[in-house]
Formats: structure tokens, C-alpha cells, sequence
């Protein structure tokens, strides 16, 4: 498969996010291919320079609001219903305006409005069997006029904070771990190291795009607050988490190179900012298995997390190398960076043996 068959696929199947998602994804391209498809989205229609983000849909331009409900002059005359009530000025179901164009109700939000009213003139003997035959057909005119079926909002209603031209956040986030994953593999695959600086480019460039990192005047709320939409007229909107925590929370873990097989605990960062190793000695605060604080003084150019309670520390180092302190003072050194089975299930079980495991890492 090609990469031009490939893109084809992303633009004319779907121009959501979603799709660009899902090719990511799903596995079938090489890193080259990958970079392509990511180069293409930072310069389409689905990017929004402002916040240095991805809209869901591609924006485009619609009919203004006086030029939707515009009945054509034919329709009407096609219609013994329509070009009937017109005569009898009920304006139910269609009026026309002073101009002589023809409307359908405003009181209309969609076709159920539509079915209520033509229920209503059923009950009448004049209009009971031109509704029977021509309820359909008034259905189509209805759907013609307002186009609903190309309706490019998440739900059946447009709110505010949804529809084109806006950022959904949890979509931003599974393309931020998709763009991971497909880091990930070129490794495995030994891919061409440009690409795969490339694609680590892409992936710091979408991460800086999520809330967080920006300033309250471009997120347009607190940044550390997590907002469903960000609308093209305004700032984020409706707080709520929604799915979004799922994937920072994977992003996180593959940013640390955290990974687990067979049982066994593996590290390879390949992600890590340079930025986020301390810049001098620190002393943090951790909880141990019995609820007490401790403090352990982290190194400069180090940087610690916790797995299941145990304090990992990475060190910048010329060899890759794993030190294991157990609770009885005593050392375990290790010439790889995966743990075996026996000490990975002590950390994974909690049992209190180990107190602190070093990875020393050739980065």
C-alpha cells in the first residue's frame, strides 16, 4: 500500500481528526509514511495556528442564517399540499414573505417539528390525504432545504463549544499517543534516525498544544483546568475531564519509557525532554508502604516518578544499567534496563523489598 493511496484513504473516507487517528493507529505504515500523513495534518484545514492545535472537522464556509430557509419557487409548485396551504394562509407548515419567498416554519429545529405538524393537518378531512401522499415528499423538500444529513457535529443539536471550527481535547490526546505509538515502532523497527526526530519533533509540538502549557490568555481559563472544547469564538469551554485523562496518562508512561512483558519491567525512555532533568540537586518527599514520608535528595541531572510506590530514579549515564536497593541495605546491579520476572512481581505486588531501583541510561 502506498502513501498516496494511503492518504486518499484519510481524504475522502473521513476529513475528521478522527480518521487521521485511526490510520495512525492502526498499524499498517511504516514511520516514512507516518511523517507524510502527520506533515500533511500540521498543514491542512485541520490545524488552528491560534492555539497551535487540531479542530475536529474542517471548517467551512455555510449558508448565513437568511439564506437557509429558502423553500424553491418549484418545490412549492410541485406540492398540492403546500400550494394549498398557501391558498388557505395557514402558515403551519410554509408561509411566504412580502418578497414571495417561500419559508418553512421558524418554530422548525428539525424534521420531528416538521412530522408534529404534519400529524396535526392529518386530523383535518381538507388536508388528510394530501399529508397520506405527500408527507414524504415534504420530508425530502424539508432535508434539501437545511442539508441535515451533512450535519459534521458530535450530536444531533450544535452547542456551542462543538461543531466546526473547534478543538476537542480528547481527540487531540489520542492523536498526541498515536503519533507515541508510531515513535515507538519505528524504534522497534530501526527506522531511519531523521524520521524518527521527525516524528519526536511532531510529538512535542502536539503536546505543547494541550492546555497545560499554554498561557490563560490563549487557553482562555486556568491552564491547569481541564475543558472539554475550545470554540473558534472563544476560550475553553465545558470543564470536565471527559476521556482526555486516559491518554495524557498513557503519553506520560510512554514518555518514561515504562513497559511491561511477560511479567517483566522494562525501561526505555526515548521521549524525555532534556528540560525535565533536574537542573540542580533537589530533595523530594515521597510515601512509603506504611503511609510514612520520607525524602529522598535526587541528583542534578536526574529525575524521579514512582511504580507501584518504589521510587525509580533515571540518571543520565554512558551505559545502560539498572541498581536495585532492597530494603535489607543490599544491591543488585543488572548490565540491561528490564528487570527480571522474580524482582519486576516484588515491585508490581508490593511487598516491601525493594526501596529504590536506579536506571542508569544511555541517552
Amino acid at each position: 500500500m502506498s502513501i498516496e493511496n494511503d492518504a486518499f484513504v484519510v481524504s475522502n473516507l473521513s476529513e475528521m481528526l478522527e480518521g487521521q487517528v485511526a490510520v495512525l493507529s492502526a498499524g499498517y505504515l511504516n514511520a516514512t509514511q507516518s511523517l507524510e500523513i502527520i506533515d500533511a495534518l500540521r498543514t491542512s484545514a485541520l490545524y488552528r495556528p491560534d492555539q497551535n492545535s487540531y479542530i475536529l472537522y474542517p471548517n467551512k464556509d455555510l449558508p448565513k442564517f437568511l439564506e437557509k430557509n429558502n423553500v424553491p419557487k418549484e418545490s412549492i409548485e410541485k406540492s398540492q399540499l403546500l400550494t394549498q396551504l398557501l391558498t388557505n394562509n395557514n402558515n403551519v407548515i410554509i408561509n411566504k414573505d412580502c418578497k414571495g419567498n417561500y419559508h418553512f416554519n421558524g418554530n422548525f429545529h428539525n424534521a420531528n417539528y416538521l412530522k408534529e405538524a404534519l400529524d396535526q393537518l392529518k386530523n383535518k378531512d381538507e388536508y388528510h390525504d394530501l399529508v397520506v401522499k405527500e408527507s414524504d415528499n415534504i420530508l425530502q423538500i424539508f432535508e434539501d432545504v437545511f442539508n441535515h444529513k451533512a450535519f459534521t457535529g458530535r450530536s444531533g443539536t450544535f452547542f456551542a463549544f462543538e461543531g466546526l471550527g473547534s478543538i476537542y481535547w480528547h481527540m487531540v490526546s489520542k492523536l498526541h499517543l498515536a503519533v507515541q505509538e508510531v515513535i515507538e515502532k519505528a524504534h522497534q523497527d530501526q527506522e531511519d534516525s531523521a524520521v524518527i526526530e521527525a516524528l519526536s519533533n511532531h510529538y512535542y509540538e502536539i503536546g505543547k498544544g494541550i492546555g497545560v502549557h499554554k498561557t490563560p490568555e490563549v487557553y482562555g481559563a486556568f491552564p491547569t483546568d481541564p475543558y472539554s472544547h475550545t470554540p473558534m469564538h472563544r476560550g475553553a469551554q465545558q470543564p470536565g475531564m471527559t476521556g482526555q485523562v486516559k491518554e495524557d496518562i498513557l503519553t506520560r508512561k510512554g514518555e518514561l519509557g515504562i513497559k511491561v512483558a511477560a511479567g517483566k519491567l522494562t525501561f526505555q525512555p526515548t521521549l524525555i525532554p532534556e528540560n525535565q532533568f533536574l537542573q540542580q540537586d533537589e530533595t523530594v518527599n515521597f510515601i512509603d508502604f506504611e503511609n510514612n514520608l520520607y525524602s529522598l535528595t535526587l541528583e542534578k541531572g536526574s529525575l524521579a516518578f514512582t511504580i507501584c510506590q518504589v521510587p525509580i530514579v533515571y540518571k543520565k549515564a554512558g551505559n545502560n544499567q539498572i541498581e536495585v536497593k532492597y530494603k535489607n541495605s543490599t544491591t543488585e546491579t543488572i548490565s540491561s534496563l528490564t528487570l527480571s520476572h522474580e524482582v519486576s512481581q516484588k515491585i508490581f505486588q508490593r511487598t516491601g523489598e525493594i526501596v529504590q531501583v536506579t536506571v542508569a541510561i544511555n541517552i
